[in-house]
């Protein structure tokens, strides 16, 4: 397998605050990985870092073997925590967008989403619930056929009966030789759809491992070990 994702002794510091502290992680193709800690343990930095949205102070990440930019840009599919599309735009207008901007972007896939969540394409944003607008913005994530998707804290801002239709949604659309990134804190709710699992706690990896050897050589489930790591 490729590895699709690469840290060399990433660093990030914020004036006297480290937010991630000599990172060393390889992450391959092919699998979906739970980039779990609690909140402010650095996973944000990591993916914004990722994306390029900020740089490093020290060491280097790698997507596909270059530094992130335009050419990476072509192959991530980026969920940010936070909503960033424009409320007055209409639905289809924004996959239109999209459809000019990502050459893998496939809008009767998102069609088809947007349809099985009964979200009507002619809707302006600024009319839908927050619930609404993190699912449109999911729908938009997973329509693209992407090597690497960042999904940051998915499912942090929704029900949990919307938590189950977001864990499915990401199963079911995105490119099976590809990568997905979760970040999250909300480890039970997801755990089952995991791969592998990268703990950070205070910008430093604690522990990385395969969920079946979790629960072969420890005898325990990701939620239960992350409790017991992380003491809550």
């Amino acid at each position: 397998m490729s590895v699709i994702l690469e840290c060399n002794g990433l660093t990030k510091t914020f004036g006297s605050k480290t937010a991630l502290s000599d990172i060393n992680l390889k992450i391959e193709l092919g699998q979906i990985v739970g980039l779990l800690g609690p909140n402010g343990s650095g996973k944000s930095t990591l993916i914004k870092l990722a994306n390029k949205l900020l740089t490093p102070t020290r060491g280097n990440i790698l997507i596909g073997g270059q530094e992130p930019g335009i050419e990476t840009k072509k192959i991530v599919s980026y969920l940010p925590e936070r909503t960033y599309l424009n409320d007055w735009m209409r639905v289809h207008q924004i996959i239109e967008l999209f459809t000019d901007f990502y050459q893998d972007f496939k809008p009767e896939k998102a069609y088809d989403m947007l349809k099985n969540l009964n979200i009507n394409a002619d809707d302006r944003l600024k009319t839908m619930s927050k619930g609404t607008k993190e699912k449109v913005q999911l729908i938009l994530v997973m329509s693209r056929e992407a090597e690497l998707y960042f999904l940051d804290e998915p499912i942090g801002g929704v029900d949990p009966a919307a938590r189950d239709y977001i864990l499915k949604t990401i199963i079911s659309n995105y490119n099976e030789k590809a990568t997905v990134i979760i970040s999250t804190h909300l480890i039970a709710d997801i755990e089952n759809i995991l791969d592998s699992v990268v703990f950070i706690n205070q910008g430093q990896i604690v522990l990385t491992s395969t969920v079946d050897e979790i629960r072969d050589e420890k005898g325990k489930s990701v939620d239960d070990l992350f409790r017991e790591v992380f003491k809550c």
